[in-house]
């Protein structure tokens, strides 16, 4: 191996790893978010709120990070970034209030700002066109692997020590990361590219907004981070409130069906990405976009289960996962394709900004009302709620698969216009 390739594969390494710990500390939160919510009284609103405080920050200051992204060395970025957040999750286990605790959730997302633009603009200097998806299916498979261990680990730890035990397990590894991350070799931007890219002069914000295909995946990222930032937000209190899983066990399914389930996702998805998009430009969108439409009546079979029938809810909701993992290799290496090099940091920016403030940010908050609301339905007046907090979740979770099929027909509409757009860039 050629030391080009093995600073490529370090290099990746890292960034997987450092990925990882992004997901594992983004949603411990969702992990421990019965225990919080039974400890200080948290209507779903105020629990799902932790998570819109968090998405939102982590949108509005991804943006200046994206620009610095394009203009400073990214391993130096990411080795400040997972420094910062790593220390705010285990701050996180000494609050003592609601408040003190999305104090420290909103500082956390100030620090996982920084890793996608960074991250994603390296691959796309590390690897070529024709490598990319599996480049990026690789360093996203910190996803499902970060949340996997969150939720096991997490599970596992606040049962025997204490929600805030866990939180401090969290936030130790990150300072390893952020020590891996200076020694990677910052390429120079734009080796890899096929032909030389076109030079834009200008503001990059009006460049990137002339990009029709961008558009399409903007809209994209928004519903489909809305889906998976509801899961993570709520998977965990569903199978405790409506299927009678104890913390262990909802750690261990979740873990199953919203973790380990987006490895095949990512890595068969990213495969297959790569060979549609040799054999035409719209390849891996078409993959992406009947990944999405499988995705959509898998989750909504999983959710009509039973109460206490958790084997064929944890078997369906896993298949429905995996393929909506499918979205994040796919759609990434599309960004890279119809973006410059000299402004994909800046692009993903903008693409996360409004993913996190159009969907994340939404997701569990909305996710979060509609359980009130349905459960307010269900007590029929009744002063205490608590016994109806099962069947008002439940309700409220359906909003994913409806997504869903709006996102896959967001994603078909993406193909029409990705060839063009490849072209001209």
């Amino acid at each position: 191996m050629s030391s080009e390739k093995r600073s490529a594969a370090y290099a990746l390494t890292v960034l997987f790893f450092i990925n990882t710990m992004n997901f594992f500390d983004r949603v411990i939160g969702g992990a421990l978010g019965e225990p919080i919510r039974r400890e200080w009284g948290l209507s779903d609103s105020a629990l799902g709120a932790l998570g819109t405080a968090f998405t939102l920050l982590y949108a509005f200051v991804g943006i200046p990070l994206g620009r610095l992204s394009d203009r400073a060395p990214r391993k130096t970025i990411l080795a400040a970034a997972v420094f910062v957040w790593s220390a705010l999750t285990a701050v996180s286990g000494l609050t003592r209030t609601y408040w003190q605790l999305f104090a420290t959730r909103l500082g956390v997302g100030v620090g996982e700002a920084a890793c996608a633009p960074a991250a994603t603009s390296l691959i796309g200097d590390l690897f070529p066109p024709a490598k990319r998806a599996r480049a990026m299916s690789i360093f996203m498979m910190g996803l499902p692997i970060g949340i996997a261990l969150s939720y096991f680990v997490g599970s596992y730890v606040a049962h025997a020590y204490g929600w805030r035990t866990a939180f401090f397990v969290a936030g130790i590894p990150g300072i390893l990361a952020s020590m891996a991350a200076l020694f990677i070799t910052e390429p120079a931007r734009g080796t890899k590219e096929t032909a030389p890219a076109q030079v834009k002069t200008g503001s990059p914000w009006r460049t990137l907004l002339s990009i029709p295909t961008l558009w399409w995946l903007i809209f994209s990222g928004a519903l489909h981070n809305f889906n998976m930032y509801a899961l993570g937000s709520f998977l965990a209190p569903l199978l405790m409130r409506y299927h009678g899983a104890d913390l262990r066990q909802a750690g261990v399914m979740t873990t199953l069906v919203y973790g380990l389930s987006g490895i095949p996702g990512l890595l068969i998805g990213g495969a297959l990405a790569d060979q549609w998009g040799v054999k035409r430009k719209d390849g891996r969108l078409l993959v992406a976009a009947i990944a999405t439409a499988i995705s959509a009546p898998l989750m909504w079979a999983a959710l009509a289960r039973p109460p206490k029938d958790t084997i064929l809810f944890v078997v369906l909701g896993a298949l429905a996962c995996a393929f909506m993992y499918v979205y994040y290799a796919s759609v990434y290496a599309t960004l890279q394709d119809v973006v410059a090099p000299s402004m994909r940091g800046t692009a993903m920016a903008l693409y996360f900004f409004a993913m996190y403030v159009l969907g994340a940010s939404f997701g569990p908050l909305a996710t979060g009302m509609l359980s009130d609301h349905f459960t307010r339905r269900a007590a029929a007046g009744a002063t205490v709620l608590e016994p109806f907090r099962g069947a008002g979740l439940h309700d409220a979770m359906y909003v994913v698969p409806v997504l869903s099929i709006f996102l896959a027909f967001v994603l078909f509409a993406a193909t029409r216009t990705v060839a063009r757009d490849m072209e001209r860039r």
